[in-house]
């Protein structure tokens, strides 16, 4: 977007964080969701924005339906994606920028958007507009071009797939990040039980490598299959593997770097103080904008 201060940028720009954080969650790429945003600016620059009643909803509506039209072509590429798919995660070394502030806080967890994966396109953009962006069904049903009984329908079918997941949410930082210290001193060291002391009995590990990068064909299940994986890592790399916190998401995560090089970005869910899932991201193609070297 251009930086000219003009009254149609200045107006765009306040709104740009909501509209990156609707098409982020509803795509999962960085790069597909700012093109997304770039796609909207263009037609928002050259509309007659005088004659808009809500600036906001007209952007919205933009952002939402090209999002939606992504997603689509999105979802057929991912049915024959190497292995698992994950969201690239947005990370950030601290908790100080713009993307873990008010607007990217709330249902953006990694393991959220795993979630959101089960969900076709239409459900997902129903689902996130209804119950993370709060918007009523008249103003969803506009905004997918579909009746209100339809996105009512749509929401619930959304609502009865991720609720096992609810309970996840009113985890705070502090809590998230203090389980996580645990467990990244358990790790370095290759302490097993107090590793598993920390997971949850059914714990599950999605590694997503993209065939790019050797990656479990399935996912792991169980506090002992999750242990005995970080203690081998150790075992095959001895001496060789640190561990980096980072904000994935804006939630507590960590960057797992082997040899001195990155080797993944892992986000963990946390439920009941237990660690129930962890999310390997080791596509690099989704690492591109992470350090690389410790």
């Amino acid at each position: 977007m251009p930086q000219a201060a003009t009254p149609s940028a200045l107006a765009f720009s306040a709104l740009r964080p909501r509209l990156f954080s609707i098409a982020y969650r509803m795509l999962g790429v960085r790069a597909d969701a700012e093109d997304v945003v770039q796609d909207a600016w263009l037609r928002w620059d050259g509309s007659d924005q005088a004659a808009l009643q809500s600036p906001e909803a007209w952007l919205v509506t933009i952002v939402t339906r090209l999002a939606l039209d992504r997603l689509r072509v999105a979802k057929a590429e991912r049915e024959s994606y190497a292995g698992w798919w994950l969201p690239e995660p947005l990370v950030e070394m601290d908790e100080r920028t713009p993307e873990t502030q008010a607007e990217m806080a709330g249902e953006l967890g990694v393991a959220f958007m795993w979630v959101l994966e089960r969900l076709s396109p239409d459900e997902r953009a129903a689902f996130l507009l209804r119950q993370v962006f709060d918007y009523d069904y008249g103003e969803v049903a506009a905004l997918l071009g579909k009746s209100e009984a339809a996105c009512r329908q749509m929401v619930h079918r959304a609502q009865e797939r991720v609720q096992q997941d609810k309970k996840r949410y009113g985890v705070n930082n502090e809590a998230h990040r203090s389980l996580l210290g645990k467990f990244l001193d358990a790790a370095r060291t290759g302490q097993a039980a107090a590793i598993q002391a920390l997971l949850a009995a059914n714990v599950e590990l999605v590694s997503d490598g993209g065939g790019k990068v050797p990656s479990f064909p399935r996912i792991i299940h169980g506090m002992g299959a999750v242990t005995r994986l970080f203690c081998r890592t150790l075992d095959k790399y001895p001496g060789q593997v640190e561990y980096r916190t980072a904000m994935l998401n804006g939630e507590p995560g960590f960057l797992r770097y082997i040899g001195g090089k990155l080797e993944s970005a892992q986000a963990i869910l946390v439920v009941d103080g237990l660690i129930a899932g962890i999310y390997a991201v080791r596509n690099p193609d989704k690492l591109t904008g992470v350090p690389q070297t410790i």
